[in-house]
């Protein structure tokens, strides 16, 4: 068997005994890489980075003196939020949504955010 032969049929018995989950995020990430974008695994505090990936939570928190619209972006590796501040809304933001998103890394309770980052919506799937 030839090396080539080898990893094709490892990555088939891989694809067999993965979970669904696994699969899932395997499949983010080579999205994530076609498109050019930095793995969320990756990023560091102070980088400007493009994530490319999966919303999987929207949540509006009401606050005193400014609300604000998180979502959690996941690409396979890892999570960042996006933080929209002043906001309440907005079109397209939604669980499920595939977007690119570009902005600065910040940490916040141990989390990598991105406050008010520029986003282009993916055409949904």
């Amino acid at each position: 068997m030839t090396t080539e032969e080898r990893t094709g049929f490892r990555r088939f018995l891989n694809r067999l005994t993965a979970t669904d989950s696994e699969l899932d995020a395997e499949e983010l990430q080579r999205d994530s890489a076609k498109c050019g974008a930095v793995p969320a695994g990756d990023c560091r505090r102070g980088q400007v980075v493009s994530v490319s990936g999966r919303l999987r939570t929207v949540a509006y928190t009401p606050r005193t003196n400014l609300p604000t619209l998180e979502a959690d972006l996941y690409d396979g590796s890892d999570v960042v939020t996006l933080v929209f501040l002043g906001r309440r809304s907005i079109a397209g933001i939604e669980p499920g949504r595939q977007l690119t998103a570009r902005g600065r890394i910040a940490i916040r309770d141990d989390r990598k955010v991105i406050y008010n980052p520029y986003y282009e919506l993916e055409a949904p799937r």
